[in-house]
């Protein structure tokens, strides 16, 4: 049977980035001709290592109208997946960089999709369009709990304005759009920087490279979510672009919650260390817990997830430890 996918020539936005980058591995599977732009700042050349010849990189500046109609010309479907975003250390903050780069780049791009007789359009949106009392109130979040608007960062709102041109595109331009809302994906390739790392990255980064590095928890480990690991999240992109090309959100996620400080005892016993957890109340824990509604999606998409995050976990440990050892024998070899 022919793949959807099969010679469709595909653009990935942040494609060299965490979700990115496996998605474009999973396209040029399905026989996909791949284009990807990528501006860097978060998203590495390393994450599309072996495959640099098989697609079409352009490093470029998404904030500016006319490098996004380059990258759009010629192209069938779009994957918009770039974003402004930053790591735990940024939850508490609302500013300019949460919200203006994201909401230029999502403005740009669907005006030279359209200029560009683009086909089909998806926007990755995020569980951060959710407001903070719904998020404390209602446990399992459906798509109409985003409204009455109200997100708690400006990052939040960035995700919301995007869903909102994709549906005036739609009505005014009939480019079909498909819009995901993603719940705490996870998994290789994602960042392990302190500073930019979320809590699954972080907690491994920390267990691995334990005693050097101590393993501290933010908050009191009580606050609960529920992860996705990221292949099931690429299937979910994929058969909305394929099954769902309006601007309708479905919810992404994982409704299999877990408290923070279970989740460092199943990455502590991944690592086989004995390792003593020390909790931050100081910083920053964000809202204390929310899951995914994934009702639509099983019934519009088909779709749930797969992988347990036992696998999820122990895949993600595997990859990070190696990651980490390369940086430090690298490290060691240039003193």
């Amino acid at each position: 049977m022919k793949s959807y996918w099969n010679g469709n020539r595909v653009l990935v936005t942040g494609g060299a980035g965490f979700i990115g980058s496996h998605l474009v591995n999973v396209l040029l599977q399905k026989g996909a001709h791949v284009k990807v732009a990528d501006n860097l700042s978060r998203g590495r050349l390393e994450n599309l290592s072996g495959i640099l010849d098989k697609i079409e990189f352009s490093k470029v500046d998404l904030t500016k109208g006319e490098e996004c109609m380059k990258v759009c010309k010629d192209v069938d479907s779009i994957f918009h997946l770039a974003a402004s975003v930053g790591g735990i250390g940024f939850i508490k903050k609302e500013n300019v960089e949460g919200c203006t780069p994201s909401v230029l780049m999502n403005t740009f791009m669907l005006e030279a999709a359209r200029r560009n007789d683009v086909k089909s359009f998806l926007f990755t949106s995020s569980a951060c369009v959710y407001h903070e009392e719904t998020k404390t109130n209602l446990m399992f979040l459906k798509e109409e709990d985003a409204y009455p608007a109200c997100p708690h960062t400006t990052y939040g709102w960035a995700k919301l304005m995007g869903e909102i041109q994709c549906e005036a595109y739609e009505k005014d331009y009939g480019l079909k759009t498909s819009i995901v809302r993603l719940f705490s994906v996870y998994g290789e390739n994602e960042n392990l920087s302190p500073k930019w790392s979320h809590v699954i990255p972080a907690l491994i980064r920390k267990a691995v490279l334990y005693p050097k590095e101590p393993f501290t928890v933010f908050g009191s480990g009580d606050q609960t979510r529920a992860f996705l690991y990221v292949k099931d999240a690429i299937e979910a992109l994929l058969l909305s672009m394929e099954m769902c090309p309006t601007a309708d959100p479905i919810n992404v996620g994982s409704d299999k919650w877990i408290k923070i400080r279970d989740l460092a005892g199943k990455i502590i016993a991944i690592s086989g260390k004995k390792i003593k957890i020390v909790y931050d109340t100081s910083k920053p824990t964000g809202i204390h817990g929310y899951y995914a509604n994934y009702e639509k999606a099983r019934r519009v998409l088909g779709w749930e997830p797969k992988v347990s995050l036992e696998e999820g976990l122990r895949n993600t440990y595997r990859w990070a430890e190696k990651e980490l050892n390369m940086q430090i024998d690298t490290v060691e070899a240039n003193l």
